[in-house]
């Protein structure tokens, strides 16, 4: 099993909370999928509910790189 590095934790310096728990987003391991592939990642997330946390940066950038990828395969 994979062990999450302390260095590897995404920082919620900015106090970001979820919008339903009222709760401070943590970086948590977590699943995502897209056109039938389902990798691994570290993105912040509600402690409670399990909703992740996409910033622009990430969604603009890592995402969209990993989508291009997808789509050509």
């Amino acid at each position: 099993m994979n062990e999450i590095k302390t260095e590897d934790l995404i920082e919620n310096s900015d106090g970001l909370l979820c919008c339903s728990c009222q709760m401070p987003l943590r970086s948590a391991k977590t699943h995502v999928s897209y056109m039938d592939s389902t990798f691994s990642t570290l993105l912040l997330r509600c402690p409670r509910c399990g909703q992740p946390y996409l910033d622009e940066e990430t969604a603009l950038g890592k995402v969209a790189e990993v989508e291009m990828i997808l789509e050509e395969k």
